[in-house]
């Protein structure tokens, strides 16, 4: 927990759920703790709107190009590493649900990812000891159940991209 002079940030992550033919796409990464599945997903870099993050997170991951259509919802998890670290994070999540490309040839994925992997529902469902959150089968479930908000909810101001100086 912080002290009483840290103000509490929530760690903000962008997810990428992408469904071709039934399957969803999902990537297996290397964690402390083993081989885990997740979606398409990583932090939010200074700079990047929500959307253009996903983007990017998907093509490292996976070398393909994200196109988000929808915003699927907004999901919020808490982990507790209680090794040596006493690493306690809670993560925003901005999951869009949308369509990617074939792979880019050559592209060589993001440090860490194993492999990509497309998994059935019941794939998913199956797996989900493997999960690195408990959200990567919220957000598929969200998907399934036909959660979709429309991409405008999400306001990015011109100074994300050029910051107004004050003072």
């Amino acid at each position: 927990m912080p002290n009483n002079t840290e103000r509490w940030k929530p760690a903000v992550t962008v997810a990428a759920i992408i469904e071709h033919g039934g399957r969803y796409l999902l990537v297996e990464e290397e964690t402390p703790e083993g081989l885990q599945l997740n979606n398409p997903a990583g932090h939010l870099d200074p700079g990047e709107s929500p959307q253009e993050g996903a983007v990017r997170e998907a093509l490292e991951e996976t070398g393909r190009h994200f196109t988000p259509q929808a915003l699927l919802g907004v999901y919020m998890a808490r982990f507790v590493r209680p090794a040596a670290s006493l690493e306690d994070v809670t993560y925003l999540r901005l999951a869009f649900s949308g369509v990617a490309s074939e792979e880019v040839p050559g592209w060589v994925l993001d440090k860490g990812i194993v492999r990509t992997v497309w998994m059935s529902i019941d794939e998913v469902r199956a797996s989900a000891a493997r999960h690195r959150s408990p959200l990567v089968l919220h957000c598929i479930e969200d998907h399934l159940a036909g959660k979709r908000l429309p991409l405008d909810l999400i306001h990015v101001d011109p100074s994300l991209y050029k910051p107004q100086v004050k003072g």
